[in-house]
């Protein structure tokens, strides 16, 4: 910690995976900012990572409003309805949204306004791996890379994959890079045995998109896009996948948070979005900034104490 009294300690965030319902880390960020907290390092993990990067960049304004603006069309754009072996994300329109609302694709980490981290994983070995320099596009597809829904990246001949297998909230990392007080988002907290439970005011109104995308993975999607059928059976294979993939990311991070807990964590409550339902940004933004205002007394507290 740092003993000057007169300077401000370096403050860093680090955001959590979980796919769609990532949105909340724009309203966490903002509700911070609104509090006067300023955040001098950022580090992400899959969605965490493509957030953190918009935030460090300068454009996460620009990154709100195409979100806040999304429609449930605009969604199918990313996805290609005819699976193939690596994955269903049109890699195309994804470096395009990239392009256009995170940074140019010739930017690089050390060229952005805060500094920046990210995780991946390396598939082969399990090792997991730091971006904290060059191509920014590079690091967030690396870090964001779900096996299922995108193709590992081959990154300086490694295979990478999601880094939320190894480290889903990276404090380590933004400890790692200079921060002395840590505030983490773990967004997966409340989800376990509740991925099967749905209520039926959570449920989505059927749509053409929804309707294609789950003919064609037939009852494998229930846990990636809702419907209105709430009949109860056998939970298909990708509600099997992305169950355990939640109770592996919920105990990971329990874990890894044990033995090097963050200052303050917030916990979005996020368990009615689904892990696909990315056009439901604006409940996620504003349920990231209740989680600000949940633990504002204690994040004040530690404020004052400094």
């Amino acid at each position: 910690m740092n003993n000057n009294t007169d300077t401000k300690p370096v403050i860093g965030l680090a955001l959590g995976s979980g796919a769609s319902r990532g949105w909340a880390h724009i309203g966490i960020i903002k509700a911070l900012a609104e509090h006067n907290i300023t955040v001098d390092i950022v580090s992400g993990c899959s969605i965490g990572s493509l957030v953190g990067a918009a935030y460090a960049a300068g454009n996460l304004d620009k990154l709100d409003n195409w979100i806040s603006s999304m429609t449930t069309r605009e969604l199918a754009r990313f996805f290609e309805v005819n699976l193939n072996l690596n994955g269903f994300v049109d890699a195309n329109h994804l470096t395009q949204f990239m392009k256009t609302t995170i940074c140019d694709e010739q930017t690089r980490i050390e060229d952005l306004d805060k500094p920046f981290g990210c995780v991946a994983t390396e598939l082969q070995t399990g090792r997991e791996i730091w971006f904290t320099e060059g191509s920014v596009h590079e690091a967030i597809w690396s870090s964001i890379s779900l096996p299922g829904l995108f193709p590992p990246i081959n990154y300086q001949g490694k295979w990478l994959v999601d880094g939320g297998l190894v480290n889903p909230v990276p404090v380590s990392l933004c400890r790692a890079s200079g921060a002395e007080i840590v505030i983490a988002v773990s967004l997966n907290s409340d989800l376990v045995g509740k991925r099967f439970n749905r209520q039926k005011k959570n449920s989505t109104k059927e749509n053409n998109f929804l309707n294609s995308i789950t003919d064609t993975l037939k009852n494998y999607s229930s846990s990636l896009f809702k419907t209105s059928d709430e009949k109860e059976s056998l939970p298909g294979l990708i509600d099997t996948v992305v169950g355990s993939m939640n109770i592996v990311e919920d105990r990971l991070t329990r874990s890894r948070m044990a033995g090097d807990p963050p200052d303050i964590l917030l916990t979005p409550k996020l368990s009615h979005i689904g892990l696909l339902e990315f056009q439901r940004g604006k409940e996620a933004i504003e349920e990231g900034r209740k989680s600000v205002a949940r633990m504002l007394p204690e994040i004040e507290y530690l404020m004052e104490k400094l």
